[in-house]
């Protein structure tokens, strides 16, 4: 069937005005498409350009014989909602369904009927006179049904302030003389959820006994045109459908308006009825739609039950028009982030030049820099930097307690904060992943444990043998940057990603569960001359209890106002916090507060800021340095660049792209500035990271009912990681008012930053399946594609290898930690001879020279498997908005 496209200039009237002769119309020729221009579809799902968003409502003609009404009794965008008149409410959203007999007869009546496309109405009043002029009717009635369409209907809108109810005064008013729309539908507040440019289609549908055969009218309006009140929400409306008919046996004009609804709200049917130029065309698209519905057997399912709306949506792109399937199909592929199949991210490709990669990072973020300050400038990152730099602190202090223990107060919380407040804004200044938080991290930790436990049993003077070092790992890190060295993160799967995360979360939950249990034996929460209490507590024994603080999910949605919603679920964090500091200080509980080092002066007695390269070790040792720093270096290059993978994840749609090469570059420099003053290593933080990207993602507000708010992206900006460094900075001088902050508050978010983490990894899902038996698992893709036997032998052997992690870790062993982290590579390497590609395929992802080796072969992943699971390839290649904390897979 030939389609007409955008941009024709004229087109035959005959074809356009099926079966209604010349002579009858009041104005020539409209003007249409031209198949000359590209295709357009319906909406982003196609891939191409946008057509406006389409809301559809359903008015039924009621009380025949005796008091004729038109009523609101359905509406449609994305879902159907049903007016429940008894409840005098709507339906919540749900999927449509239809009896095949109604699509039938919809078929059947548009065949007959009138079809108008392109109609030059500007007016309802113009509409109707039009419609009714052309069918075949006398003149009486040709009267009535006028003045029966326009009669203004009654539509049922719902508001915050008051109670819903129907809208209409007088229903039988006709209203050709009063088409601005009603005050109410200017207020309605699903006007606020539709997109600009949304556009209306108004389905009429009902019986009428003056009628003697069915009239059945499908229009399309050249211009779209606001037709007064004839909608509940104001917009202009696209299309107008009208069928109408006697009362039949077997017959129901409401199922048939619901269907022409249904269709209309589907993007496929909507995207040929825009561009249709005869009936033929529209039929065809009917059809097409019949090809694809799928059919439940009756007695097997409840009519009366409503499908919830998917969570996502199935893509469109196998749904597209034959002509632009046509064109695409010489179009190259793209994988499931929309880059071309196998080609690496620009920011991972190598220019094979000395610090080219590093030239390209600087180039690529310096036309964002302005940006990444006017894009703060809004009110979600200030909460979101009251909320890292409570994280940031406590991490601070934690760490820097930890340090002074392992260091022997070598080093301590002074010497934490101002490393944090120094290395933590250079960074943010610099690099190219400004939403980076540097931070101590628990695998630097067990290094600077380790190097201060050498010094000591040799007598070596540490300070400057760790500077040494720092020197060491600074030229090892730039010989990286050099030789583009970052290019190596494609290597880092999830398996990699996620036995990392996992390992750094751990580290997070434990740390934070051991120090609570040990308040709740050296603090006790009781009030004074009082039985033990407090708020949100555990009550073990009448002489104490255990204080758990307990932090409300970030986007846990109350039935409130859309607006104080949206500011409890970007505060939610803060509010958490200062409801825990104000109980504490309400209540009087006896707690451990935060302590701030209250003298700007080392830890150690006796030192300078700056440290001494050689001090009272020998020569040598300068050169000997170099071995422990090239430890460090595997370390600091894992930490960092792993932590970078995840955050850079495509499904994250950051705009301004990466900074592998810079950002390396930066951990470098800080590293021998750090050195120099005797400061702590820092390096990027993977859950504190992800919690700042979690605190900045920004979600659609236009959403259709039913729709949940769609994934935008995060808000890309180095202002709140700069404040965030800053505020550490003067922390030190902010001792009187951070006193009061206490720790076990600290604590829990420390406890929920680590398990939000965890949880939202894959590796935790597979987990959870060891014990669900069989029966009781979710329908998780990976389970229909892969054995459950070889799903439990992938997971056990991440397991073992984070035992292994862990152990080493807190082990003498540890000097071989970051051996051990990069061998994770190799283990990955090595499933590839214990799993088939299609079973790493989802369970992990694939190698890059293993994708290569696969689309020289002509073997895509896509057809590897067999055609009934090409619907489930398509939904794990579908771009998905990350959870709430982001997750990394």
């Amino acid at each position: 069937t030939k389609m007409k496209l955008p941009g024709q200039e004229e087109f035959d009237v005959s074809s356009a005005y099926e079966n209604v002769p010349t002579g009858e119309l009041d104005s020539g020729p409209g003007s249409g498409p031209s198949p000359d221009s590209s295709s357009d579809t319906d909406n982003r799902e196609l891939g191409l350009s946008n057509d406006p968003l389409l809301f559809i409502q359903l008015n039924e003609l009621l009380g025949w014989p005796q008091a004729l009404e038109w009523r609101e009794t359905g509406r449609w965008v994305l879902f159907e909602e049903k007016v429940e008149v008894g409840a005098g409410r709507w339906s919540a959203p749900h999927v449509p369904t239809l009896a095949l007999p109604s699509l039938q007869e919809l078929r059947s009546l548009l065949a007959e009927g009138l079809v108008l496309l392109d109609c030059p109405a500007q007016s309802l009043l113009e509409l109707v006179e039009q419609v009714t002029r052309l069918a075949s009717l006398s003149p009486e009635l040709r009267g009535q049904l006028q003045s029966l369409l326009l009669q203004r209907p009654q539509h049922l809108i719902q508001t915050t302030s008051t109670r819903p109810c129907w809208r209409s005064a007088h229903p039988r008013e006709a209203f050709h003389d009063e088409e601005a729309p009603l005050k109410e539908q200017r207020q309605n507040p699903l006007r606020q959820k539709l997109p600009e440019g949304a556009e209306a289609g108004a389905v009429l549908a009902g019986e009428l006994g003056f009628l003697a055969q069915p009239l059945g009218a499908f229009v399309r309006l050249q211009d779209p045109v606001v037709l007064g009140p004839l909608t509940e929400v104001p917009l202009p409306s696209r299309f107008f459908c009208l069928f109408l008919g006697p009362s039949t046996l077997g017959r129901s004009y409401h199922e048939m308006g619901r269907a022409m609804a249904i269709l209309l709200s589907d993007p496929q049917f909507q995207w040929s009825a825009r561009r249709a130029s005869n009936l033929q065309d529209l039929l065809a698209a009917l059809d097409a739609f019949l090809e694809e519905v799928i059919l439940l057997p009756p007695g097997r399912w409840d009519p009366t039950a409503r499908m919830p709306p998917p969570k996502c949506r199935p893509s469109q792109h196998k749904r597209l028009p034959s002509q632009t399937r046509e064109a695409r199909r010489g179009a190259p592929a793209e994988d499931r982030h929309g880059h071309p199949p196998h080609a690496p991210s620009p920011e991972l490709q190598r220019t094979g030049r000395l610090f080219g990669g590093l030239v390209q990072d600087v180039r690529r973020k310096a036309s964002w820099y302005p940006s990444d300050f006017l894009d703060a400038l809004h009110p979600q990152c200030f909460s979101a930097v009251l909320y890292i730099y409570l994280a940031t602190i406590t991490n601070a202090i934690t760490f820097g307690g930890l340090l002074g223990e392992a260091t022997d107060g070598a080093q301590g919380v002074l010497e934490s904060f101002l490393g944090t407040a120094v290395a933590g804004t250079a960074f943010c200044l610099m690099a190219g992943q400004p939403l980076t938080i540097l931070s101590s991290t628990g695998p630097v930790l067990v290094f600077e444990r380790l190097l201060f436990s050498f010094s000591r049993d040799y007598s070596l003077d540490y300070l400057p043998f760790r500077l040494w070092v720092g020197i060491w790992v600074a030229t090892f890190c730039l010989a990286l940057v050099a030789t583009e060295a970052s290019v190596l993160v494609r290597y880092f799967t999830h398996f990699t990603e996620e036995g990392f995360c996992a390992l750094i979360s751990l580290i997070f939950i434990y740390d934070a569960v051991s120090k609570m249990l040990s308040l709740t034996r050296a603090y006790p929460i009781q009030g004074p001359g009082s039985p033990a209490y407090g708020c949100f507590c555990q009550y073990p024994d009448p002489g104490g209890n255990e204080s758990q603080w307990i932090r409300t999910k970030p986007k846990d949605r109350d039935d409130i106002m859309s607006t104080m919603r949206k500011v409890l679920s970007d505060f939610s964090s803060v509010l958490a916090i200062l409801l825990g500091c104000g109980l504490d200080a309400f209540l009087g509980l006896a707690t451990p507060k935060l302590t701030v080092p209250r003298e700007f002066k080392p830890t150690l007695p006796g030192r300078g800021w700056l440290v001494s390269p050689f001090g009272t070790n020998p020569w040598w040792l300068s050169v000997a340095a170099a071995l422990p720093a090239l430890l460090l270096s595997i370390l600091i290059f894992m930490d960092q660049q792993i932590t970078a993978v995840i955050l850079n994840r495509a499904e994250y749609r950051l705009r301004k792209g990466a900074g592998f090469h810079l950002d390396l570059f930066c951990v470098a420099m800080l590293m021998l500035l750090t050195s120099v003053l005797g400061l702590p290593w820092y390096v990027s933080t993977t859950v504190i990271s992800l919690a700042h990207m979690d605190s900045l993602r920004r979600e659609s507000r236009a959403c259709a009912p039913g729709e949940s708010p769609s994934f935008l992206g995060i808000r890309e900006q180095r202002l709140t990681g700069l404040v965030v460094f800053i505020l550490t900075g003067i922390s030190i001088f902010l001792a009187p008012v951070l006193k009061f902050v206490p720790m076990p508050v600290l604590y829990g978010i420390f406890l929920y930053m680590g398990v939000a983490a965890i949880s939202s990894i894959q590796f935790m899902k597979r987990v959870q399946l060891l014990l669900i038996p069989a029966k009781h698992q979710p329908d998780l893709l990976l389970l229909r594609h892969v054995p459950l036997s070889r799903v439990h032998l992938f997971t056990a052997i991440q397991l073992a290898c984070l035992g292994l992690l862990w152990i080493v870790k807190s082990t003498p062993a540890a000097i071989i930690f970051p051996i051990m982290l990069l061998g994770l590579v190799g283990v990955r390497k090595a499933l590839e001879w214990v799993f088939s590609p299609q079973e790493l395929l989802w369970l992990d992802e694939m190698m890059p020279e293993k994708e290569t080796s696969m689309h020289e072969k002509g073997l895509e992943p896509e057809y590897s498997f067999s055609g009934s699971d090409s619907k489930d390839l398509e939904l794990m290649y579908q771009p998905k908005a990350p959870e709430i904390n982001i997750s990394v897979n």
